[in-house]
């Protein structure tokens, strides 16, 4: 599980600041009249800003491109035969 959370640490922080400035905007802007779909709901307008928090925190993760991932799992195995 801990493993789980240093892998992923960044996608959570974007979706929990997402959000907490979904539920923000909803508080401090909102829609005042109610017949707005999106704003004037804070449970709807918390999904949307955990959704748009994700996505914008996951551009700042590092991706492994596939030929990394291929050389590295060689390595792996190359190592595990080599200890056998």
């Amino acid at each position: 599980m801990r493993a789980f959370f240093i892998k992923h640490w960044l996608k959570i922080a974007g979706i929990a600041a997402g959000t907490l400035a979904g539920y923000l905007y909803y508080y401090y802007v909102g829609c005042v009249s109610g017949t707005c779909p999106i704003t004037s709901n804070p449970y709807r307008m918390m999904i949307y800003g955990a959704v748009i928090g994700y996505l914008f925190f996951d551009m700042f993760s590092q991706k492994k491109s596939p030929k990394k991932v291929i050389e590295t799992t060689e390595q792996n195995e190359n190592k595990q035969n080599d200890q056998s």
